[in-house]
């Protein structure tokens, strides 16, 4: 059964709503409390001050001392009760017999209520009792004449229905302050929803949250490794693959979310980006040995930095890519230029056929077959890695398809090489190199490529030379730069990677050339041969 899930507006609304109804409870209840007792305070204080204010009366204070007319005292006492508002103004002698009182027959009967003893005996005072009139509150003050005798007490009551009807008055008014304050929090919970899910591209939580996993899922499943910073430096984001590299390298496996990259890998590059907002693309790096491509880039919201993020990868997985296309490449190459050679040649026995001349066929196939054993026995028996024999046998296709003479030469046996890695590094080098010296021959008449190999000492040495353009000393000082090219856009790659394969492999590389006179290159790379 799937679990009940509300809208973000929905959950915001209702949380909103129960923390100001539950805020505006509890503040209902030490409001009541509060208010409450302020009023009974105030009633308490007015009924004694009516009462004080009875009790100076001259005209109270001769009619206890010297009876005379009680109803002077109750048209005194009433007159008191109608202006202040209050339940009763009851005044008595010393005895506890009214003089006063709202009902005119109670008048000369003792006070109701057994709790005007104390005032008798000269104590002020307020209590609650029940008396002809109800429950009220009393406020009791002891009559003192002139000379200091007290000749009567005078009580003032106020009504406790006149309190209660305060109070809810008063609750009446905070229950309309809590709807009105609950009704803006809603409206303003509404709102708030609104603002959050448009900031939030209009999605849900659990929207969200599938999203967020679903990222993370994605960025730990790629092979690439991924690590990103934000406009700090600090490291927000390193995936598995990025921390199984880092563990190669023998960077201690710790967690490095928060840490600042410089710290944890202090050539990252990734500051730099920070600072000038602009890519960098299939950079070689090195890290403790380990060698990986690496691709950095800012990312940029509103027009403002506000991080970075580099993807890599082993370089050696990417050399075991190159390595399995090239060789698929080289196949496809090769199977092409000798089908279309092969066709050529074709048309030429074909020709020679028709026109009866079968001593000129049989001289020309001899010719072919001999150029094609001499070729590849040249190459087969000079060069014992079949890899780099099979490339330059290819090579030698795609030049007679291109009309270009090149030959290939051997002064000594070329063993193979100890690390499969070095000879994807020569395929690199001299695949580059032959295919630039072909580009070099457009439009030339004479097409003449020699490439010429010496294995001595350990060392692998191999000249190219070609009769093409040839290179100007300004573009010499450039061509081994990423994308500098003068063949267009898109362009100047080959020989960037000679350059970085020949550092790579430790070697040195020599250009020598001049404009319409040629090119000749001279390498010397490390090389340890199978066997040794």
């Amino acid at each position: 059964m799937n679990k009940m899930r509300f809208k973000l507006s929905t959950m915001i609304i209702f949380y909103v709503l129960l923390v100001v109804l539950f805020s505006l409870l509890i503040t209902d209840l030490l409001i009541t409390e509060t208010t409450g007792d302020n009023i009974r305070d105030q009633l308490e204080e007015k009924a004694l001050i009516v009462s004080r204010t009875v009790s100076k009366s001259e005209l109270v204070q001769d009619e206890l001392q010297t009876p005379s007319d009680d109803e002077a005292i109750q048209d005194y006492a009433m007159s008191i009760q109608e202006a202040s508002g209050v339940l009763f103004v009851v005044i008595m002698n010393m005895d506890g017999v009214r003089h006063s009182h709202p009902n005119p027959d109670l008048i000369g009967k003792r006070f109701v209520g057994d709790d005007e003893s104390r005032v008798l005996a000269g104590e002020e005072y307020i209590s609650i009792a029940e008396g002809t009139l109800g429950q009220s509150v009393r406020a009791f003050t002891p009559i003192i004449a002139d000379d200091g005798e007290q000749v009567g007490a005078v009580s003032v009551g106020i009504s406790l229905d006149a309190l209660e009807a305060s109070l809810q008055s008063s609750h009446r008014n905070i229950l309309i302050g809590s709807l009105i304050g609950a009704l803006v929090g809603v409206i303003g919970a509404y709102l708030l929803a609104r603002y959050i899910k448009k900031s939030l591209f209009g999605l849900e939580p659990v929207a969200i949250a599938r999203i967020h996993e679903e990222r993370n899922r994605m960025l730990h499943s790629v092979r690439e490794g991924i690590i990103a910073v934000d406009a700090d430096a600090r490291i927000t984001l390193v995936n598995k693959s990025a921390r199984n590299i880092f563990k190669k390298a023998g960077i201690q496996d710790e967690d490095p979310v928060g840490l600042k990259i410089s710290e944890y890998l202090p050539h990252s590059m990734l500051e730099r980006v920070l600072e000038t907002g602009e890519a960098e693309t299939d950079e070689e790096q090195v890290i403790n040995g380990s060698s990986i491509i690496v691709n950095r880039v800012p990312l940029v919201v509103n027009d403002e930095v506000v991080g970075a993020i580099s993807t890599f990868r082993d370089k050696t997985e990417v050399n075991h890519l190159a390595e399995q296309l090239t060789g698929v490449r080289l196949y496809a190459e090769s199977l092409r230029a000798q089908s279309h050679e092969f066709k050529n040649k074709l048309h030429v026995l074909l020709g020679m056929v028709e026109l009866d001349s079968f001593d000129e066929v049989k001289s020309y196939i001899k010719r072919l077959v001999d150029h094609q054993v001499h070729e590849a026995d040249i190459i087969t028996n000079k060069m014992e890695d079949p890899v780099l024999a099979g490339f330059m046998i290819g090579k030698l296709s795609y030049a007679r398809e291109q009309n270009i003479r090149l030959t290939v030469s051997c002064e000594t046996v070329i063993p193979a090489s100890k690390d499969e890695a070095v000879t994807h590094e020569l395929v690199t080098i001299i695949g580059n190199l032959i295919d630039n010296a072909i580009e070099s021959l457009d439009g030339r008449e004479e097409k003449r490529i020699s490439l010429i190999l010496s294995y001595v000492d350990e060392l692998l040495e191999f000249e190219i030379r070609d009769t093409g353009i040839g290179i100007s000393e300004e573009q010499q000082k450039e061509i081994f730069q990423k994308g500098i090219s003068t063949k267009g856009n898109d362009r100047g790659y080959g020989l960037y990677l000679v350059k970085a394969s020949v550092d790579s492999l430790e070697g040195s590389l020599e250009i020598e050339s001049a404009v319409n006179e040629g090119t000749t290159f001279n390498l010397i790379i490390p090389y340890e041969g199978e066997g040794e």
